[in-house]
């Protein structure tokens, strides 16, 4: 019997730009082929290198067939590189994975014309070419799902900092807006932020607006004191407000103790108690 991958290796070998040829317009010839993402120049490129680098790495003793050794690493990298580019890029982990078994067809017809009279050998290599090729497809699928993760992730952390301004309202006065929900992860944001921007600017006393945020419950407030008790570290005062009657009597009912803490209704009277604070008044201009 031929060693493990040997007769797939000699099939390229002998038809390599016939197979190449064939899968090309097989793709291209698809109706599902995402031209809107991807230029046809593109998709010949990575269809020749990657049947290059298979073509070579079979042709090396240590590699049989089993694409995960060692020897299988430049085509891993190769799908890796192309899996990232197209999750980026729009395409769905089907997508992506039927560029891997959309080669099947014209290799699956090179063995039939080669072995078609050897029953078993046929089957045989249909099936060791089948099991490469499903585990290169689903390499790429899982390449594709992390780097979605991984952009969803990045873009879920640009949020979180962009849901968190703090703002400069008077010189010394700072204040930051909350809006949703807090979780841990956010509140981790929207200290740091709020210490940073106290340090940037010297400011003695911080705002915070939680008019957005929709409910208050024992872990939210647990989060602000937490906040304001940083703060006061870094040498200021904080004010809450946006004290809804909703929000106060869950307060109330939660037993949370905020009596060190000086709360308002809106953020103008916050603001006015900031002012007062600092010595400070607004009057009508004459």
């Amino acid at each position: 019997m031929a060693d493990p991958g040997a007769v797939l290796s000699d099939l390229l070998a002998k038809y390599e730009s016939e197979i190449l040829s064939g899968w090309i317009t097989t793709q291209l010839a698809s109706t599902t082929l995402r031209r809107d993402l991807m230029r046809d120049e593109d998709l010949r490129d990575q269809s020749r290198r990657f049947l290059q680098l298979v073509a070579q790495t079979l042709r090396r003793s240590d590699a049989a067939a089993d694409p995960n050794g060692s020897a299988w690493d430049p085509v891993r990298d190769m799908l890796e590189e192309m899996s990232r580019t197209r999750a980026l890029a729009g395409f769905s982990p089907t997508d992506t994975a039927t560029f891997v078994f959309s080669l099947k067809q014209p290799v699956f017809e090179k063995l039939g014309s080669e072995l078609g009279r050897d029953a078993g050998a046929l089957a045989a290599e249909i099936w060791r070419a089948t099991e490469l090729l499903d585990q290169l497809g689903l390499y790429t699928t899982e390449v594709h799902q992390k780097s979605r993760e991984e952009l969803i992730a990045r873009q879920q952390e640009d949020m979180l900092e962009l849901s968190t301004p703090v703002v400069q309202l008077w010189e010394g006065v700072v204040a930051l807006p909350l809006i949703g929900t807090l979780d841990s992860a956010r509140t981790q944001v929207v200290m740091e932020s709020l210490l940073q921007t106290i340090v940037d600017t010297g400011a003695g006393i911080a705002i915070i607006d939680i008019t957005g945020v929709p409910t208050v419950d024992t872990l939210v407030a647990q989060h602000l004191l937490k906040t304001v008790a940083a703060a006061r570290l870094m040498g200021a005062e904080c004010l809450i407000s946006g004290i809804r009657p909703q929000i106060a009597q869950t307060i109330v009912h939660l037993g949370v103790d905020l009596n060190d803490v000086v709360t308002k209704a809106s953020l103008a009277d916050a603001l006015a108690v900031a002012l007062a604070r600092l010595g400070l008044t607004i009057v009508p201009r004459t």
